[in-house]
């Protein structure tokens, strides 16, 4: 790589020494990819046994799920991708998320989530019990966010559109967990993206730092006591790595490293990179905690650069001493909120699915009862019509825990977006779908992931098939909604009527397979 800035050059010289000339070949050594399963749908065994690459994997030592793949595998266009039984990630990425130990039940931010790998790898941890909110500050990207959400067949998840300091009055002390995956100078990427080289100056380390800072600050008030937060970054920079969480724990000392050993050849952090002044501010025994951070090297593992630190929040007793004290765990059975507002100001999108200002709308057609409607008619799901649900407008969202307050906060979806009340029919949303298991549609239909009608389906075409092929459960007739599968598992709606399942798959789903 020949657009590498000698600046950067320079500092990794100073900072490697004899590492340097390793760590300098690693610009030459291939890529290596990764994708991880999806738990909300398949385990290894069952993915190995229907896949053509089950036997051509091999596993990422940091991550239960995780696999290296080759790249001539070309996963993303597998009709698996399309049914979100894995999702294609950087290995070092899948790093964070084992960190931040994550259970069912627990209440989980993902502050900076775009694209949404570390999102939906969350959702994978809670198996569908707990909340998960995720979180960007880029419109924008928030579109991937909630695609990737969805295409992973999340329930319990809420996205936002916000700063992280907007969320900060709903959200104080509310969660468990708080991955920050921060905005950084990006230097662990040079291999994987020569774009992050070319604007590594550009998007400065002072920069990135003050961003950091500032977003640590929105982490640590949303963290309840007892809590875990992750933080992490794909850059080498002390400045953005061990000196960041230094100052944070000078300004925070109800915050304390956790010491973390992942396997694999994960290094340690680097407490001697800090400087003399922090150090001396922060203590002797603080100071040196910072080893129990971990960075990830090119030359040392098969992945990029990253880092990452786990800090756990403290409650200070009246004593002086200290003591954890984990928030109570979410109650399965409690109410969602529908107090969703929104920035008075802001129109709304052109995408019905994006809220965008102003109270659920009142309408003739009750969007509600039709989803209920729809659910007892078309669906098996074990906790009834959904009856919790909330709307805005035509649209309808299914949220899974009690939310507080979301006054004037930007929500791109408040819960499982379901569907849409159309000319007083309820149309299913691809969400759903991708929800859903085969189980729980009255209508199914699935083919084999190397069948031309898999393929004709994913392109849109209407397809022609026999009544004795679909799946029908005996309190339903055989014309209506038909959940289309691919070797079991969801990829979206068709409509069956006389013979003819005419393609419901959503428009933009299709082009993301078309490519």
């Amino acid at each position: 790589m020949g657009n590498i800035p000698a600046k950067f050059l320079a500092k990794m010289q100073n900072l490697l020494q004899g590492e340097y000339d390793s760590f300098m070949s690693s610009y030459d050594a291939p890529r290596v990819y990764g994708l991880r399963l999806n738990p909300l749908k398949i385990d290894a065994d069952q993915w190995k046994s229907i896949s053509p690459m089950g036997d051509t994997v091999r596993p990422v030592p940091w991550s239960k799920e995780g696999y290296y793949y080759q790249e001539e595998g070309r996963p993303g266009k597998h009709p698996h991708y399309h049914a979100g039984l894995y999702y294609i990630q950087e290995p070092s990425a899948m790093l964070p998320v084992e960190l931040l130990d994550v259970r069912p039940g627990h209440r989980v931010l993902d502050l900076c989530a775009a694209p949404g790998g570390k999102s939906t790898q969350i959702a994978g941890k809670l198996m569908g019990q707990g909340f998960l909110v995720s979180n960007d500050n880029a419109g924008e990207r928030t579109k991937a966010l909630a695609k990737n959400i969805e295409l992973s067949g999340v329930r319990n998840a809420a996205v936002f559109n916000e700063e992280p300091s907007a969320l900060v009055p709903s959200f104080r002390a509310w969660f468990d967990r708080i991955l920050v995956d921060a905005p950084c100078s990006g230097e662990g990427m040079f291999r994987k993206d020569e774009g992050m080289a070319a604007g590594w100056e550009k998007h400065s380390v002072e920069r990135c730092t003050v961003m950091q800072r500032d977003i640590l600050e929105d982490a640590a008030a949303m963290l309840a006591p007892g809590g875990l937060l992750v933080y992490s970054t794909c850059t080498f920079s002390p400045e953005e790595n061990e000196s960041q969480i230094a100052e944070f724990l000078i300004r925070h000392p109800e915050f304390a490293v956790e010491e973390a050993h992942p396997p694999g050849a994960v290094s340690q952090g680097r407490p001697e990179w800090i400087d003399a002044a922090s150090a001396r501010e922060l203590g002797e025994v603080a100071a040196a905690s910072l080893e129990g951070t971990v960075r990830l090297w090119p030359h040392l593992l098969e992945g990029e650069g990253h880092y990452a630190a786990v800090l756990r929040k403290m409650e200070v007793t009246d004593a002086g001493g200290t003591r954890l004290a984990v928030r109570h765990e979410v109650s399965e059975d409690s109410t969602p909120s529908a107090a969703v507002k929104h920035k008075k100001d802001v129109k709304r999108s052109e995408d019905p699915k994006l809220i965008r200002g102003g109270k659920p709308a009142v309408r003739d057609d009750d969007p509600i009862s039709a989803w209920q409607k729809f659910s007892a008619d078309e669906l098996e799901l074990e906790h009834g019509c959904g009856a919790e649900a909330v709307h805005f407008g035509s649209i309808v969202y299914v949220p899974s825990v009690q939310l507080p307050s979301l006054d004037r906060l930007r929500v791109v979806r408040p819960g499982w977006y379901v569907g849409e009340t159309k000319k007083g029919r309820f149309v299913p949303s691809q969400a759903l779908a991708m929800g859903l298991k085969r189980s729980e549609a009255k209508r199914s239909i699935s083919w084999g992931s190397d069948s031309e009608e898999i393929q004709r389906y994913l392109k849109g075409e209407t397809l022609f098939v026999r009544l004795e092929d679909l799946a029908i459960a005996e309190s339903a007739s055989a014309k209506g909604y038909v959940l289309v599968c691919v070797d079991g598992y969801p990829l979206g709606w068709g409509k069956y009527v006389d013979g003819m399942l005419k393609n419901e798959l959503s428009t933009g789903w299709r082009q993301l397979y078309n490519g």
